[in-house]
């Protein structure tokens, strides 16, 4: 009999034991379940688009319980939405004003900013031009009608292209011709179409089109370093894993794709 009552206790505890969970998976330390679906937001300069959307398929395949959602635009625009409370796990900039401004407002995890990669400027022309332009010294604003560029408040490539240009006592006499793109992609893009006589992009971006043909690389001492930096923001819901991604971009695999479309 004794041993028919501990059956029935121990059963009863069984049962009880199993309605309280509910049958739900148990959560990990930030509330998380291992098998729930962590979305990471990553707000990056536009020139990191074709990189980071090949990227994104390995990373995804890898981690399968991650969906990477990625904000493409200018570094300057992005830092003002995430400012103005956008959401973003990971902020990846196309340079270090941009990537400052938001760290002096204490808006990212400053420990884990790290610069990732590197870029170079270049001086395009439409496939089919027939220039004879050499180098951005022969630059004459009386032969353009159309020059593209990024626009300098908010579009570290326009940034850049303004210090080559004052450097180049450009600046003043191109005024008229030049037209403003809200970041690089747009410049890469008028230039395609022919809507642009020449624009400035990062050699990343005259790398993955087959429409537009390098005219010369500017000299590095003519503008501030181009350098990517990126960090985790402190407000990430999920920094753990804001911090596996951009290790990931860190490590081998990750640079690896970066070289693969022109990032130095």
């Amino acid at each position: 009999m004794n041993k028919i009552r501990i059956g029935i206790i121990m059963a009863t505890l069984l049962l009880l034991l199993v309605g309280c969970s509910n049958g739900k998976p148990a959560s990990e330390g930030n509330g998380t379940s291992k098998t729930d679906k962590v979305e990471l937001h990553i707000s990056a300069a536009a020139s990191l688009t074709d990189a980071l959307d090949d990227f994104k398929k390995t990373y995804e395949k890898e981690h399968e319980n991650v969906e990477l959602t990625f904000m493409y635009g200018g570094s300057g625009k992005l830092a003002t939405s995430i400012e103005n409370g956008a959401p973003a796990d990971v902020f990846l900039s196309a340079s270090k004003k941009d990537m400052d401004t938001l760290e002096d407002e204490g808006l990212l995890d400053a420990s884990t900013r790290t610069d990732f990669t590197k870029n170079v400027l270049v001086l395009i022309a439409n496939e089919d031009t027939d220039s004879a332009l050499t180098s951005f010294e022969e630059i004459d604003p009386a032969t353009i009608d159309h020059f593209v560029i990024g626009e300098p408040e908010s579009v570290p490539v326009g940034r850049y292209t303004k210090e080559v240009f004052e450097h180049l006592k450009l600046w003043e006499p191109m005024q008229d011709k030049l037209v403003l793109a809200s970041d690089v992609r747009q410049v890469l893009t008028q230039v395609e179409l022919g809507n642009a006589d020449y624009g400035v992009v990062y050699s990343s971006d005259a790398f993955i089109s087959d429409k537009v043909k390098v005219i010369a690389e500017s000299d590095p001492s003519w503008h501030e370093p181009i350098v990517y930096p990126g960090a985790v923001l402190k407000d990430s819901k999920h920094a753990d894993e804001a911090q596996q991604f951009f290790d990931a971009l860190l490590g081998d695999q990750g640079q690896e794709t970066l070289a693969k479309y022109g990032f130095k």
